[in-house]
């Protein structure tokens, strides 16, 4: 069985998982510990836990339990004292109290989910993402970073504090994997705070498995605004050290021009500028339902769809 290793966090992580579970491979999702924003944010200050958002989306994504059980981790509280809180995220701050570890609390919610894999932090240390900008501003955790709009203008670092080990069962699966999966996802919150990680970026240039960058759909405006797919594989080059990858898969499918609209204040879509054998265009988009009009339009995102994700990487791991 062939085992794929994807590295990322948030819903990037989630639609390539939810996609993959539907094959006969050997799973590892290695994820993002920079999360602080919302819930997460809170139950880290409060509790000194580590951050249980990304890593619940992760768990549900794998998970083959009930549409049920699956809701029932993505619950959020509306109001009272646990307001704005999830489910899933309270049960894994729980059982990494009960348990002692983040990673055991991690595994006992993958057994009730019945996840088809692992899901791993690349780190078991607390840490927090900061960036400097040009204009010598700090930005001050992932939090901070997703809502900048600052961050095209350039900044002089980012870094983590204080500086992680990586967790070594990351690196171990990194070591055995035959393809790894890096992307989609925010670009400064969610793929290079990985790479960040005392450990990771030795351990991508030294596996032998073949390597695949995801580039993203979208451009998040004030921070990766007008970047091409050169521009995004030139900054994820620049974290590892050097060019690893085998593969860069693209969206080439052009959403409905009335969503490009809505998303205008958001950012703009990433165009593809290489002429580079590595490139592998499809069109990845999720489905639209034309019947709902233009409210549906609204409440949409433009995502990956997991199945297509899937069916062009399965591609990819058929030929190894």
């Amino acid at each position: 069985m062939k085992k794929i290793v994807v590295v990322g966090g948030g819903t990037g992580n989630f639609a390539v998982l939810k996609g993959l579970k539907n094959y006969d491979v050997d799973i590892s999702a290695i994820v993002s510990m920079a999360d602080d924003g919302g819930s997460t944010g809170i139950l880290r200050d409060e509790l000194g836990v580590l951050p249980p958002g990304d890593v619940r989306q992760c768990l549900v994504a794998l998970s083959d339990s009930s549409r049920l059980m699956r809701s029932l981790m993505n619950y959020r509280f509306e109001n009272g004292g646990l307001g704005g809180h999830s489910f899933g995220n309270l049960l894994l701050s729980a059982l990494e109290k009960v348990t002692g570890s983040f990673e055991k609390a991690v595994e006992e919610v993958g057994r009730i989910l019945n996840i088809k894999g692992k899901v791993i932090p690349v780190t078991t240390h607390q840490v927090r993402l900061k960036m400097i900008l040009n204009s010598r501003k700090v930005l001050e955790g992932e939090k901070e970073i997703y809502l900048s709009q600052e961050i095209d203008q350039g900044y002089k670092s980012i870094y983590l504090e204080p500086y992680p080990k990586a967790n070594p069962h990351a690196l171990d699966e990194i070591a055995t994997a035959d393809l790894i999966v890096m992307g989609p996802g925010g670009l400064h919150t969610s793929l290079i705070p990985n790479l960040l990680v005392e450990g990771v970026r030795e351990a991508l240039v030294a596996s032998h498995a073949k390597k695949i960058f995801v580039v993203n759909l979208m451009n998040r405006k004030g921070q990766t605004t007008k970047f091409t797919v050169g521009d995004y594989l030139k900054q994820v080059i620049e974290f590892i050290g050097e060019d690893i990858f085998n593969y860069i898969l693209v969206n080439n499918q052009e959403p409905p021009e009335e969503l490009i609209k809505v998303y205008e204040e958001e950012g703009d879509l990433v165009r593809n500028d290489l002429n580079d054998d590595r490139v592998i265009l499809a069109p990845l988009l999720g489905e639209l339902k034309e019947e709902h009009g233009k409210d549906l339009i609204k409440r949409n995102l433009i995502r990956h769809n997991p199945t297509k994700l899937a069916q062009e990487l399965m591609k990819i791991v058929n030929h190894l």
